[in-house]
């Protein structure tokens, strides 16, 4: 199917993991169109636990195009690692690393991804502890690039539709994942054969036993759990990751601990069965694939270094296949070919694919007998094989006393991480040497944990693992500070948003007169802009009522120079008006008038003043001889007061025998009178 490669991206300087399709795949334009649809559906596949996919492409060659994809890189190891190394897990374990998987694969099933390989092969332990799972699309896409009326998958975890020829859905990842979980328990898969046809089939004719069946004593929920996931009908499996992932984490809390960690006095460090690859023609790296054209009815596969990939025909299908296992990737023809057509009949490229079909055919008969042993040990060499016999002995001994020694006492030993929450980092990664656990420390920001403390663990206190597994801190750096926003010159609602979005709360709100602020704009805050704050901190605001209002000084009758002053001292303006009106009461130059008189005013705003212009220049009426009554009418009348004075002590004629002032004189001047 293809090969991958460690390789660096050089425009970011990191490494990446290629994976290079095989040249006959990108030879068929549906296949490629299927597989950078699948590549970019895959790569909108953003999680934690799915090994993420950077790009992808064709490069065309001189002699054929190259389809590639660029991967994460996961430095680390498989599943199907572990499982070779102990055999099987517990019960917690098994169900802890089924966890991710489960969950990258609901994130997938959200996005309308399946994955149609689930395997230990495709599920990465990374050295950091974190699990993914690999390979998300590919198989689609290939299957879709491949002869018609095959299918590729892997035969000890195929579901039993694919094999029936239905299409796979969210249900099919379910199947081969519920498998998975039987193999972590037993350490066996419940399927064998010759071929992985026959396992392939058994899948459609028979129901998969319960892991209890496999190793008395599992709880029953686990095989519950096995069996729902692996019924035969998809209509009785969970409907997608979600509803598996919701049913795994309740079991894992439902279970005791004497279920949980059932079988762990029974692991062990040989490779379980099947595990181990067959010897192979030439090394590849892992997962190779290669399907030749189905019009001369040959497939063909070329084992790897692991994991191998093989490649099954229907019946009647002339197949050359070198040694595999049911672990690998497989691509099954489900359709019977038609009969042989007489090579006569042939055009000249298919009597070509012919020759070379019978030439790789040769070529592999030629492999395997280069792997036969030139010498076989006759019955005479007895002495020869009781050496080899004790020397493997000696091995096997040596072989467990390595393996007691390395889970025992030496880095596989089992340990319990300590407690070391609230505790300086450094002293946290001291207590975890002294139990012989490495450390990484991650930095967070907490508004619990003072700044330098750890926060937690990963994994969590009292949990048992392994020494060469490591542990996690989470190191708290305090609490997280954000700048006080600008609030000066916003309106009052303004500087809240402002505040609320930052993260911080509206405290007390002072109003202030101000001359230069106008009314509802902030003058300050407290604290100040710039100033780091925890996110929740109120800030204090002060915000403008205005200009401060100020009486208003009366100035009726003062001169117009001490009017102005007066006003002016009071914070006012004088407005004086252009006319100025007589006034027999007001001296000229003085205020007359005012407005406003009294109240209160804005500091700035102006008074208007009407200045007197004194009393009218009037003439004084002659009435010399007119008698006294009419005489002083007439004075009067023109506005001035009249004293009389009688000359004779009494009026004795009534008549006005003189007058004090003549001419023109101001209104309301006095004029005297002398009557006889």
């Amino acid at each position: 199917m293809s090969t991958v490669y460690l390789a660096t991206d050089q425009r970011l300087e990191r490494d990446v993991a290629l994976k290079v399709l095989y040249p006959h795949l990108a030879e068929d334009d549906r296949f490629l169109e299927r597989f950078e649809r699948e590549a970019k559906s895959a790569a909108r596949l953003s999680h934690p636990h799915v090994v993420g996919v950077l790009d992808q492409g064709v490069e065309e060659g001189p002699e054929h195009s190259i389809a590639y994809l660029v991967m994460e890189y996961v430095p680390g190891r498989t599943l199907r690692d572990l499982l070779r190394e102990r055999g099987h897990l517990t019960p917690r374990q098994a169900l802890a690393m089924l966890d991710p998987v489960v969950e990258g694969l609901a994130a997938a099933h959200d996005a309308g991804l399946i994955h149609r390989d689930v395997k230990p092969e495709n599920v990465l332990l990374a050295e950091r502890g974190s699990i993914k799972i690999a390979d998300f699309g590919l198989a689609r896409a290939v299957s879709a690039g491949t002869n018609t009326g095959t299918l590729v998958g892997t035969a000890a975890y195929l579901p039993p539709e694919l094999v029936s020829g239905g299409a796979a859905d969210a249900r099919s990842d379910i199947y081969s994942a519920g498998i998975m979980l039987f193999e972590l328990l037993t350490g066996t898969q419940p399927y064998h054969g010759e071929a992985p046809i026959q396992v392939a089939f058994q899948h459609v004719n028979s129901r998969v036993p319960a892991p209890s069946a496999m190793v008395p004593g599992l709880a029953e929920d686990l095989d519950e759990l096995v069996l729902w996931c692996t019924a035969v009908d998809p209509e009785e499996r969970p409907i997608d990751g979600n509803a598996l992932l919701g049913e795994l984490r309740h079991i894992r809390t439902t279970l005791s601990d004497a279920e949980l960690d059932f079988g762990h006095d029974q692991q062990s460090s040989a490779p379980s069965a099947g595990g181990a690859p067959h010897s192979v023609r030439h090394p590849q790296p892992a997962n190779h694939t290669e399907v030749m054209d189905a019009g001369v009815q040959y497939t063909e596969v070329v084992d790897s270094q692991s994991h191998l990939t093989e490649v099954v025909t229907a019946q009647g299908s002339p197949t050359t296949v070198l040694r595999g296992d049911s672990n690998a990737t497989t691509v099954i023809g489900s359709t019977p070919m038609a009969g042989s057509v007489p090579e006569r009949q042939l055009d000249a490229a298919a009597r070509e694919k012919l020759a070379r079909r019978d030439f790789k055919a040769y070529q592999k008969e030629q492999a395997r007998a280069a792997q036969r042993p030139e010498k076989t040990l006759r019955p005479g060499n007895r002495g020869r094989r009781n050496v080899l016999l004790i020397l493997l002995l000696a091995l096997l001994v040596f072989l467990a006393a390595a393996a007691g020694w390395f889970f025992g006492v030496g880095p596989g030993a089992l340990v319990a991480v300590p407690d070391v929450s609230s505790r300086p980092v450094t002293a946290a990664q001291a207590l975890l040497t002294e139990a012989g656990l490495s450390s990484t420390a991650e930095e967070v920001y907490s508004d619990s944990v003072d700044e330098g403390l750890v926060i937690s663990s990963e994994p969590a206190a009292s949990t048992e693992i392994r020494r060469w597994e490591g542990v996690q801190l989470l190191v708290s750096l305090g609490p997280e500070l954000f700048a006080v926003p600008e609030t000066v010159g916003l309106s009052e609602a303004a500087a809240a948003g402002a505040l609320v979005a930052a993260g911080f709360g509206v405290g007390e709100v002072t109003r202030e007169f101000s001359d230069s602020v106008p009314t509802g704009v902030v003058i300050a805050s407290d604290p100040a802009v710039s100033v780091q704050l925890q996110a929740g901190t109120v800030v204090n605001l002060t915000v403008s009522q205005g200009p401060e209002p100020v009486d208003v000084p009366s100035v009726l009758g003062l001169p117009q120079d001490e009017a102005v002053a007066l006003l002016e001292a009071a914070g006012l303006a004088a407005e004086i008006a252009e006319e100025q009106i007589n006034d027999v009461d007001v001296p000229a130059g003085s205020v007359l008038t005012q407005s406003p008189a009294d109240g209160q005013l804005t500091r700035g705003q102006a008074v208007s003043l009407t200045i007197s212009a004194g009393p009218r220049i009037v003439m004084v009426p002659d009435v010399f001889s007119d008698p006294e009554t009419v005489a002083i009418e007439k004075l009067e009348a023109a506005g001035f007061n009249v004293e009389v004075n009688y000359a004779f002590g009494s009026s004795v004629l009534g008549l006005v025998a003189g007058q004090d002032l003549t001419g023109e004189h101001p209104e309301g001047s006095t004029v005297t009178i002398t009557v006889t």
